[in-house]
C-alpha cells in the first residue's frame, strides 16, 4: 500500500547526482516569467492587485551538485507575493527564505518583479481624467546579509526640438516680411488675421513621443512611492502624454510643448535635478529616449545621481 510518505521516498531525484564530466559553479539558477498576482501600494494608500511576471534565482556554489531546488523557490514566491503587499520587508524576507532553503548550495539570491500599475491622471484644462498604465519593475538581491533594492518605471512625454523651433520661427519671419511690406503701416486686424491663418504658421518644429526610463534605489526605510516619482518627473518635463483630451486640453498641451522645448540632454538634466532633490532616493539612473520624427534613429541621454559605487558610469546599454 502506498502512502504519501512512501510515494515521496520512491520518486527519483536525479538532480542530487553530480555529473563528474560537467562540474563548475553557476552564477545564477532559477526561474523567470513566474505568473503570480501581486499587491502593490503606489504611495496613495490604494493597494491594487496586478498580474506580475517574476524571476527567482540563487547561485549554485557547489560544483559537485547538479542543480538547485526550483520548486522551493516557486512555492515561496507564490505564498509570499500573492498574499502580502509588496514592501522592502516582504522582499527581504522572501530572499532570506530562498537562501535558507538552499543553505547548502547558495549564498546569493535575487528577485525581479514586472507588472503594470494604473494611475488616474487629470486632464490639463477640462474636468475630465483618465487612466495611465505605468510599467513597474522591482529588483531585489541579497548577498549574505547585504540587501539591495531598486524599482523603476517609464514616463512617456512629448519633446519638441529647440533647433527645429528656431528654424521654423525664421521661416515664419520670412513669410511675414513677404506679406507685410516694410515701411508701410501695419493694420492690427490684418496682422491678427494673418497670425490665425496657415500663412502665420508656415513651418512647425518637429516633435516626437519620448520615453524616460527610470531606475531608483529608495533610501533606507523609504517605501515604493511610485506616484511621487511619476509626479516629480512629469512636472520636471512639463509635457507628459495625456489621457482624456478635449479641445481646451489639446490647446493647453500645445502651449506646454511651446514652453518646454528640449533636446534629450535638457530632458535628462531636468529629471536629474528633480530626483537629486528627493531625499527618499539614495541613487537613481535615467535614460531618456527621443524617438525622432526627423531621423530613423533615436536621440538618447543618460544621467545618474553620481553616487560612488552606484549607477554612475555603469555603461550605456
Amino acid at each position: 500500500m502506498y502512502t504519501e510518505e512512501n510515494t515521496a521516498r520512491l520518486l527519483p531525484d536525479v538532480a542530487v547526482h553530480a555529473q563528474p564530466h560537467l562540474v563548475g559553479e553557476l552564477d545564477w539558477v532559477g526561474m523567470d516569467g513566474i505568473e503570480v498576482p501581486v499587491r502593490f501600494d503606489a504611495g496613495d494608500g490604494d493597494v491594487q492587485r496586478a498580474s506580475a511576471r517574476v524571476g527567482a534565482f540563487v547561485n549554485l556554489r557547489r560544483p559537485d551538485k547538479r542543480g538547485i531546488h526550483m520548486s522551493r523557490l516557486y512555492l515561496q514566491v507564490e505564498q509570499a507575493l500573492s498574499t502580502q503587499t509588496l514592501s522592502a520587508d516582504t522582499l527581504q524576507g522572501l530572499l532570506r527564505g530562498f537562501l535558507e532553503s538552499h543553505k547548502d548550495l547558495s549564498d546569493r539570491a535575487c528577485l525581479s518583479i514586472r507588472f503594470e500599475h494604473l494611475v488616474r491622471r487629470p486632464a490639463l484644462r477640462s474636468a475630465n481624467s483618465g487612466w495611465r498604465s505605468y510599467p513597474v519593475t522591482i529588483e531585489a538581491s541579497m548577498v549574505g546579509d547585504e540587501f539591495l533594492l531598486e524599482f523603476g518605471t517609464e514616463i512617456v512625454y512629448s519633446s519638441t526640438c529647440p533647433a527645429s523651433a528656431a528654424l521654423s520661427r525664421q521661416l515664419i519671419q520670412d513669410q511675414f516680411a513677404k506679406d507685410f511690406e516694410a515701411g508701410k503701416p501695419l493694420d492690427h486686424a490684418a496682422v491678427l488675421a494673418w497670425l490665425g491663418s496657415e500663412k502665420g504658421i508656415v513651418a512647425t518644429p518637429h516633435a516626437q513621443r519620448s520615453v524616460a526610463r527610470l531606475r531608483v534605489r529608495p533610501a533606507a526605510g523609504a517605501a515604493f512611492n511610485l506616484i511621487d516619482l511619476i509626479d516629480v518627473t512629469e512636472r520636471a518635463l512639463g509635457t507628459p502624454v495625456q489621457t482624456a483630451v478635449k479641445r481646451e486640453d489639446e490647446q493647453a498641451f500645445a502651449l506646454a510643448n511651446g514652453g518646454n522645448l528640449m533636446f534629450c540632454e535638457d530632458a535628462a538634466r531636468r529629471i536629474q535635478k528633480a530626483l537629486d532633490a528627493d531625499k527618499a532616493l539614495s541613487d537613481f539612473h535615467i535614460r531618456v529616449e527621443h524617438q525622432e520624427s526627423l531621423h530613423p534613429h533615436d536621440a538618447v541621454a543618460y544621467a545618474s545621481k553620481g553616487v560612488e559605487g552606484g549607477y554612475a558610469g555603469k555603461g550605456c546599454a
